[in-house]
């Protein structure tokens, strides 16, 4: 979105949508929330709550009006967009307001509004459990909690990482091993034995090499937004072993305080390093070079000092 790869986006943009902070006024209406509760916010603010994904507690899917927390048309302002959590407050309806856990800490549990429903909502969709062999491709901001959430359901949990130096953190993380994915003897080694393969790659990348990694009736999901499309998938890969390839949004607000409800009881928070408001931009290219073991949280206490 800051650098508008996806198209879309209207300037200034103000982004941040893993919000985590405490509540310090409410309206007449509110009744789920007061003043002094501690309270997070995600990816969305406002949807038509009328569609039949809305009122399946599917508002990520919403047919008609889903507005993201930032750079969306702001229904409640016309002409005006949303602004994110990069702010010092944020006026949100109720609806869309969540819960976290009094155990967790606040700024691991920040990234788990996108980050980590973003990954535990397929791997519930798909009904991934113990027994089962599920992949995570890219060990990231969200392959990691990928990984932790794999691992937590009991699921024999690997790791698809272009080197092989991410290995020790994959196991700390929950991983049993790692596949090193330019290591053509390794992928071959795990051929027709995947149930699940979750991609949470940002840029474009044969998906193929994955694919022919899946059991019958397994499934790839694709989870990263890259810029620039895949190249086409082989569609024999697909058919001969009925496997499928599939995509998810984020979650509900119903999965997402699911999510975190399951985060407090496991214990599972994201892996983080906080920064000031004044390192952003060095955290920006620390980012696009990986450099971040897996997720910035920005102190927003400290953009009062200028």
């Amino acid at each position: 979105m800051v650098r508008n790869e996806w198209q879309g986006a209207v300037y200034p943009v103000v982004a941040g949508h893993e919000i985590a902070g405490r509540v310090i006024k409410v309206g007449h209406a509110v009744k789920e929330f007061k003043a002094g509760d501690i309270a997070a916010v995600g990816c969305m603010v406002d949807s038509c709550r009328t569609c039949p994904n809305c009122k399946a507690d599917l508002e990520q899917y919403c047919n008609n009006e889903i507005t993201f927390t930032y750079n969306s048309p702001d229904k409640k302002m016309p002409g005006k967009m949303t602004y994110g959590g990069y702010s010092s407050t944020i006026v949100v309806d109720e609806h869309f307001v969540l819960r976290i856990p009094a155990d967790l800490d606040l700024a691991g549990a920040a990234p788990l509004l996108c980050a980590g429903i973003t990954t535990y909502s397929p791997l519930r969709h798909w009904k991934v459990e113990s027994g089962q062999k599920v992949g995570v491709v890219g060990l990231g901001g969200l392959g990691h909690m990928g990984v932790k959430f794999g691992h937590a359901f009991g699921a024999e949990t690997f790791v698809f990482t272009r080197t092989a130096d991410k290995c020790a953190d994959a196991k700390r993380l929950g991983a049993v091993d790692i596949v090193v994915s330019s290591n053509e003897k390794q992928m071959s080694a795990h051929k027709n034995s995947f149930d699940f393969i979750l991609d949470t790659v940002a840029a474009a990348h044969d998906l193929d090499a994955y694919t022919s990694l899946l059991k019958r009736d397994g499934t790839l999901c694709l989870v990263g937004a890259p810029e620039h499309k895949h190249p086409s998938p082989n569609v024999m890969n697909l058919i001969f072993k009925r496997r499928q390839i599939g995509g998810s949004l984020i979650g509900g607000v119903k999965e997402t305080q699911e999510m975190l409800d399951f985060c407090g009881k496991h214990k599972i928070v994201c892996d983080i390093e906080t920064i000031p408001m004044q390192k952003i931009n060095e955290a920006y290219e620390r980012m696009l070079k990986s450099d971040v073991k897996y997720r910035f949280v920005i102190d927003m206490a400290t953009l009062k000092n200028g």
